[in-house]
């Protein structure tokens, strides 16, 4: 099964942060999932790091490209129909990092490991608990 991490999964998944569920945990280490990781999150990191909201131990560019490969995860990279489907979403949600996640996984065929129940609203499979 293809899956899509939201942001948070991704690191919780990294940090060993025992706030990600067993059911979640499950999917992500099960080797015949292939868990792809945004670059709309990679970009959101970046963000929160030069913001000082977040922390980590490298540079995100470093942090990310580490990870996916220690990980065996994928990154997906964002296409032209992943905007436009961004453009026709209703507006569950304001964030923006997160429509894009919601495109892209409505765009893929995508269930999304996520703590947000919000990604319901756009009809998506969500994994959690």
């Amino acid at each position: 099964m293809r899956v899509l991490l939201d942001t948070h999964v991704f690191l919780w998944w990294v940090e060993g942060d025992r706030a990600l569920p067993a059911k979640a945990r499950r999917v992500v280490a099960d080797p015949a999932n292939d868990c792809l990781f945004s670059l709309a999150s990679a970009w959101e990191l970046a963000i929160k790091a030069s913001l000082g909201k977040l922390t980590l131990a490298m540079p995100v560019q470093q942090y990310v490209i580490e990870h996916l490969a220690a990980n065996a995860f994928t990154l997906l990279g964002i296409g032209i129909t992943h905007i436009g489907r961004v453009e026709k979403l209703a507006r569950h949600h304001g964030d923006p990092f997160d429509r894009l996640l919601a495109a892209q996984a409505l765009e893929e065929n995508l269930p999304i490991i996520s703590a947000d129940p919000v990604f319901r609203r756009y009809g998506l499979k969500r994994i959690w608990s």
